[in-house]
């Protein structure tokens, strides 16, 4: 199958991700998927039915957004898959025009796997902490709430980094947005690619739009399928990664 756009790393492809992920017989290290939540009447927003049990064929790690409704909607879909966490996509703005509920103003990404967590990659990033630590030394039995069980203790100096929260804030793209739906690279998609996927892996990404997960995963060193069932945002998500490519040469 020809690719619509690539480079030396990344691959997209225009199609029904049901009928081109099959002919492309990959095996990838992670799946990064933002599928339609068939939340609206809008033409793109139509759920592919199946699509998870198809990705459980060629990778045994995946991260999928949606949101809660979608989840409890499609929940048998994943019975291919084990749920390991939840992720929260926290948006400086909300969406939406409902006034007899909150704002939304989040998304969740869930992660899934396939098969031994022990045989799952898994390395979380660690980020600055949100005040300065760095140099103290800290008796890691004094800070562990007693419901978390007796662990034995321990004593480390505090590099001021710490693990990343479950609640991710990222700005949305708004106006500088390619897709209604894309997400922002920095401080998400990239937090979840680096924490899932090795070095030098494979991510794929069965419903590109706008070619975010693609950039990301390029950016931080891995390669990358997409697919795009759309022309016109196959079409613009080539341009982007076109002109990525250039600023890098």
């Amino acid at each position: 199958m020809k690719a619509y756009w690539e480079d030396d790393t990344v691959q997209l492809y225009l199609g029904d991700m049901r009928e081109v992920l099959p002919a492309l017989e990959v095996q990838a290290d992670l799946v990064v998927a933002d599928p339609p939540y068939s939340e609206t009447s809008l033409a793109w927003d139509r759920w592919p039915a199946g699509w998870p049990t198809l990705t459980a064929t060629i990778a045994s790690s995946m991260w999928c957004f949606g949101s809660m409704r979608m989840f409890l909607d499609r929940g048998h879909e994943f019975a291919d898959w084990k749920l390991s966490q939840d992720v929260v996509w926290e948006k400086h703005n909300g969406s939406g025009f409902a006034t007899d509920r909150f704002r939304r103003v989040h998304e969740i990404a869930t992660h899934w796997y396939r098969g031994n967590w022990a045989s799952i990659h898994s390395d979380v990033p660690r980020l600055p902490s949100t005040y300065d630590s760095k140099g103290r030394t800290v008796s890691a039995r004094a800070a562990r709430p007693p419901h978390t069980g007796d662990i034995g203790g321990a004593t480390y100096s505090d590099d001021g980094l710490r693990l990343a929260r479950s609640v991710l804030y990222a700005k949305s793209m708004q106006r500088a947005a390619i897709h209604p739906t894309e997400k922002p690279v920095t401080g998400l998609l990239e937090h979840l690619i680096t924490y899932a996927c090795p070095e030098g892996g494979l991510v794929v990404d069965p419903f590109a739009g706008s070619g975010s997960t693609l950039d990301a995963a390029r950016q931080s060193g891995r390669r990358a399928i997409g697919i795009e069932r759309h022309e016109p945002y196959a079409e613009a998500a080539a341009r982007r990664l076109s002109h990525l490519t250039l600023e890098a040469s």
